[in-house]
């Protein structure tokens, strides 16, 4: 971790969004608690809801780059799969 960098828990960057979304100012958090304002607008990004139906269901920014890793790891698991059914159908 780069020098001065600290790590900070989900509940903690869940609170402070919270505070946020609740009408506290990005300079009156980043006062009070000693978080740069970037590091506070980087966890208001990653917290802010996307819609993804008509039906009013929504996920994170944070969620769906997860869903995005996932279902890439799934692909590549699918296509070695594939290459071992081809293999052993030959055999």
């Amino acid at each position: 971790m780069p020098r001065g960098q600290r790590k900070y828990n989900d509940e903690f960057k869940n609170t402070i969004v919270e505070l946020y979304n609740h009408g506290k100012s990005l300079s009156e958090l980043s006062s009070e608690y000693g978080i740069s304002k970037s590091t506070i607008s980087g966890w208001l990004k990653k917290a802010k809801p996307i819609n993804i139906d008509n039906k009013g269901t929504t996920i994170t920014v944070e969620e769906y780059q997860a869903m995005l890793k996932k279902m890439a790891r799934l692909e590549e698991e699918n296509e070695i799969l594939k290459k071992a059914m081809a293999i052993f159908e030959k055999e």
